[in-house]
């Protein structure tokens, strides 16, 4: 029996997860988008294996709904599907970041509705970057309603597995306050970081330093701008706590530096540096993060066309590449960054094999 199964919003998201799910063996995926242009793309891509032309009519034939929108329009959509003449058994379900007020609106639906999340994305954007490993080793966390039965939720985590994602079930809440505190309020203190540098005028040069570390540490800052004003207003109480949380720890950091005592600042530091080692390598976290080889290189003519070049010859794919230009030792420090974890290790193995000079992960 063919599962049909409709994807509305068709960018990064909503296309990788349309070509993941074709590699379950029947099934027939429908995709709509706001964009009528987007949806003729993504149908002569082979992204989707048919473009209806009304909404109405493509959910009337699904058994999976995804709605693979911001959270505000899919809100909107989950109000529209009242309307809509559905299947009995018909799952919706999404792909949004905040999950509180998503499954507060679907207490009111008359359909089963589970709540997801594919913590996976990419320096690119739209359906034209859409791929079907974007998910692989990314969380993708599902929030089920207190109502939804185990048969239904193994369905749907079933026809998800394709995507080779680490599927978890947590509450709305759990998953609003975990990501609030690694995914966005880590947002807010880089964008606050950068807002710091701007206002510094008695030494403009700070800017010239700030492409090395400072760049890398506030790289989520270029983040979309709309899409996380949305994020900061849907979660916002859980970031406001964590707010409050932090400059709680940022007075008694205070303090501790006015007493500039070495010991405890030592500690601090220390602390710091055991729990961030321990933290996992592989796989992907709550936030969108590319896989960066450190690669310490002479500064010479021919180093990087030399290293790309074996790079190539064994088909690694780079996402970007960068020289730091604040640097405190003789050599310069190459930094290539990479989509999966496995791609940065066999290019570690690459040049290893190839090369003498020094690679680590950071």
């Amino acid at each position: 029996m063919t599962t049909h199964i409709l994807i509305i919003g068709l960018g990064l998201i909503g296309g990788s997860l349309a070509k993941a799910l074709q590699r379950n063996g029947d099934v027939h995926v429908a995709g709509y988008d706001a964009d009528p242009l987007t949806a003729r793309k993504a149908f002569k891509m082979g992204i989707i294996h048919s473009s209806p032309p009304s909404l109405e009519q493509a959910a009337s034939e699904a058994n999976v709904i995804v709605f693979a929108t911001p959270v505000g329009a899919t809100i909107k959509l989950m109000e529209q599907s009242k309307y809509w003449s559905l299947k009995d058994d018909v799952i919706l379900t999404d792909t949004g970041s905040t999950k509180i007020q998503i499954m507060e609106k679907s207490k009111n639906l008359n359909y089963l509705f589970i709540g997801g999340h594919p913590m996976a994305g990419s320096h690119k954007s739209g359906v034209e970057a859409a791929k079907e490993v974007l998910f692989e080793n990314a969380f993708y966390i599902l929030t089920p309603g207190d109502n939804t039965d185990e048969e239904r939720l193994q369905f749907l985590k079933d026809l998800l597995s394709v995507t080779k994602a680490k599927i978890e079930v947590l509450h709305a809440e759990e998953h609003d306050h975990m990501t609030a505190i690694v995914s966005h309020f880590p947002h807010l203190i880089a964008a606050s970081l950068v807002h710091q540098l701007d206002q510094e005028e008695k030494f403009p040069f700070a800017r010239q330093l700030a492409a090395g570390g400072f760049r890398d540490t506030t790289r989520i800052a270029s983040a979309n701008p709309e899409m996380w004003r949305d994020i900061t207003t849907q979660n916002n109480a859980m970031i406001v706590q964590q707010l409050s949380n932090w400059m709680e720890q940022m007075d008694q950091l205070k303090d501790m530096l006015m007493k500039n005592d070495p010991e405890p600042i030592q500690q601090f530091f220390s602390h710091a540096k055991t729990v961030r080692d321990e933290l996992p390598i592989a796989g992907h976290g709550a936030m969108f993060s590319v896989f960066d080889l450190y690669i310490d290189i002479p500064d010479v003519p021919g180093s990087i066309s030399e290293l790309t070049g074996y790079l190539a010859e064994e088909q690694i794919s780079i996402v970007n590449l960068r020289i730091l230009e604040t640097r405190e030792d003789v050599f310069g420090i190459l930094v290539i960054s990479f989509q999966t974890a496995e791609d940065r290790a066999r290019a570690q193995k690459c040049i290893a094999a190839r090369t003498v000079y020094d690679s680590y992960i950071s």
